[in-house]
């Protein structure tokens, strides 16, 4: 592994920060985050910070179970730490947020999973408190929406409305599921990196599961997918770099210089520095902070606050779904594997991938939140895609050949998203169904009928 030199910050050293998460393949893990909103029982509001059944109280019951410790900003419980190297966050409205550990097959993924959603259902029983998988808040306005006791957030809440109109839903009333996955080296992560965005219009249709803003259809199957297009087109959508054909460390590094900074991070306090140039930075320019120079720590801040659609840090993050059920959050680390982590896979789906362009995956995210299945991706069918992805995605696991206790491979949890294929029914569009035919266009019975549990 590349050592990182810490002084000074040099182009060097960020391009060596990047190239030090490069892992041989047996130690390639899976890393899935999931979002869920949480509400009351009773009145479907969204707790805030100091409620007496609120968040505070939340995360210091997850700190007092064992292997938790928790993380203070300004005297705050922000977020908890699990030895095992998960830990539970905070997002600015209040969604909770597991970053899992880093795992090797995605049987302990879904155990991860479910004994997560174990805990929390336990811990908010008693407040009358519960979560709801999905990607788009279904009845909450923003001003309804507590804001969360985080500094960066700050900076982030008042930066938003001057580059985008969407940016603050983006923060208060969307979810996601996220995993992230390992690269053996520069040629790997490039090939990984440029298929996996190239496909992310797919992902976004299959784990479409958001129709509903304020109680009402929206026109969109992924509203999440639809505020992430107009957040901030500095730092969010299709970079498209990425499909340069010199692309690598160097240009990533390129891209990262370009996008403005939002703060920096001092102890527990963040400083705004919003809009602001990270090259001035490195020149010691920056406005207000004349003469002071980044180290990498300020460096690795600076690429979690670019927004893409797959993002490279020290690993490949793919951001494209929406948030759902427990067998959702199994499906997309599943799908991701099954392309990514096995060599015949990887070449087939960078095949399927290898005509589409920037362009096309700019318009196809815009297809795919409007008609999920039935959008258009570089003049193809979605659908049609999602077939072949699938496919590959199935081999790849059944090639990778992880096996639980019961002699059971991987490939079981790609089941729902086959299911969803074949029916060429989004869950969005089976939420749509039940809002039309079932519920009377009365929003709070998903509440009831789609609250997150095992």
């Amino acid at each position: 592994m590349t050592l990182i030199p810490q002084h000074p910050l040099d182009r060097d050293s960020m391009i060596a920060w990047f190239s030090a998460g490069e892992k041989p393949e047996n130690q390639w893990g899976i890393g899935t985050e999931h979002e869920k909103i949480l509400f009351n029982c009773q009145t479907r509001a969204r707790p805030g910070y100091e409620d007496d059944h609120g968040i505070r109280q939340i995360l210091q019951s997850v700190e007092n179970r064992e292997g938790w410790k928790p993380v203070i900003e300004k005297g705050h419980i922000v977020a908890t730490k699990h030895n095992d190297g998960s830990s539970i966050t905070l997002e600015p409205g209040g969604q909770l947020e597991l970053s899992g550990a880093v795992l090797k097959t995605l049987h302990q993924t879904c155990m991860e999973t479910h004994a997560h959603l174990d805990l929390m259902t336990e811990i908010m029983a008693a407040d009358c408190i519960w979560m709801l998988g999905i990607g788009f808040d279904p009845k909450w306005r923003r001003q309804d929406i507590p804001w969360m006791p985080k500094g960066r957030y700050k900076i982030m809440r008042d930066y938003m409305p001057k580059v985008g109109t969407k940016g603050l839903d983006m923060m208060l009333r969307t979810c996601t599921i996220q995993v992230n996955l390992d690269f053996s080296s520069e040629a790997d992560m490039v090939k990984k990196f440029r298929t996996s965005l190239a496909l992310q219009p797919v992902a976004t249709a299959i784990f479409a599961n958001s129709p509903f803003i304020e109680g009402k259809p929206s026109g969109y199957l992924s509203s999440r997918a639809a505020a992430w297009i107009d957040t901030d087109p500095d730092r969010c959508g299709v970079p498209d770099v990425v499909f340069d054909p010199a692309f690598g460390y160097e240009q990533w590094v390129d891209y990262l210089l370009d996008v403005p900074m939002y703060f920096l991070h001092r102890g527990d306090e963040y400083k705004d520095v919003a809009g602001l140039s990270f090259r001035d930075f490195m020149a010691g320019r920056l406005p207000g902070y004349e003469g002071e120079f980044p180290d990498i720590h300020d460096w690795e801040d600076h690429t979690t606050t670019a927004f893409p659609e797959v993002r490279l840090k020290q690993f490949i993050e793919m951001r494209g779904a929406d948030g759902g059920d427990w067998n959702m959050i199994c499906a997309l680390p599943a799908l991701w594997v099954g392309l990514l982590y096995d060599e015949q896979a990887l070449a087939e789906a960078a095949d399927l991938a290898k005509h589409i362009t920037a362009n096309d995956v700019l318009a196809g995210r815009i297809s795919a939140s409007k008609d999920g299945l039935n959008g258009q991706l570089a003049g193809e069918d979605i659908s049609a895609i999602a077939k072949r992805m699938i496919s590959i995605a199935d081999q790849g696991l059944r090639r990778r050949n992880h096996l639980n206790d019961a002699g059971d491979n991987e490939t079981m949890f790609l089941n729902v998203v086959k299911s969803i294929i074949d029916k060429n029914q989004t869950p969005a569009e089976h939420l749509l169904a039940c809002y039309h035919e079932k519920w009377g266009q009365n929003i709070d019975h998903l509440y009831d009928e789609y609250r997150l549990k095992n």
